[in-house]
């Protein structure tokens, strides 16, 4: 007869799995506390569990390296903003400039409620080649955003699915990079016009169907 596999015993009363739920959580805050301080660089092995309060051992019992924290820690904070995104839209009225206003307002609000998502922005992209491939991936999932709003939104889509696709993409990257100027202070504009501007070019592209039709000569 066979004895059932023996199962970790609660530490304190806390059984084993919300102990390491919890350290992992712990190991997320202090990857996020260096990353939106001191940056990628600053993101070792010990670093992070000093400011963790926990052992190495710990580390590598959630993650294999320090990459692998560094997009998990980037990934959590884009599925925060993500679900703002989703949030947002879909407490705004179905109206174009309605939704749009509420999503840009809600992206901006997110991305200042704390400093640290910001520096990750402007600093920590640019200059991580590991965060500069998540960032196309990134790019992706937001495009997708974009094309489900419009499919919602608007009583007819006029752009073709493939069109569509190129107006989501290139509004994102478009977007992420403007953000990331006006973050870093190198554009001499206040929030109120980046959200204005940012709700009329979004709006400017379901206008896009008629000049596509004609050919180049």
């Amino acid at each position: 007869m066979t004895s059932e596999p023996s199962r970790a015993r609660p530490y304190g009363g806390v059984p084993a799995d919300q102990r390491r739920a919890r350290r992992r959580a712990a190991l997320l805050r202090a990857g996020l506390e260096l990353l939106g301080t001191q940056g990628w660089q600053a993101m070792t092995v010990r670093k992070v569990c000093a400011e963790a309060g926990l052992n190495d051992r710990y580390f590598y019992e959630n993650f294999p390296d320090r990459d692998a924290l560094l997009l998990a820690v980037v990934d959590e904070q884009i599925a925060q903003g993500t679900d703002v995104i989703l949030s947002a839209a879909r407490q705004a009225p179905r109206r174009p400039h309605a939704r749009t206003l509420a999503v840009v307002t809600a992206v901006l609000d997110f991305l200042t409620t704390d400093p640290r998502r910001a520096r990750i922005l402007t600093h920590e992209f640019p200059a991580s080649p590991l965060l500069q491939r998540r960032r196309l991936e990134i790019i992706r999932t937001l495009a997708a955003i974009f094309a489900a709003q419009a499919d919602e939104v608007l009583d007819e889509v006029s752009l073709p699915d493939r069109d569509l696709e190129l107006t989501g993409l290139t509004l994102t990257a478009g977007l992420w990079e403007l953000f990331t100027t006006w973050f870093r202070g190198d554009l001499d504009i206040d929030r109120d016009h980046l959200i204005r501007y940012t709700v009329a070019l979004t709006l400017s592209t379901t206008d896009l169907a008629a000049p596509l039709r004609h050919r180049l000569h």
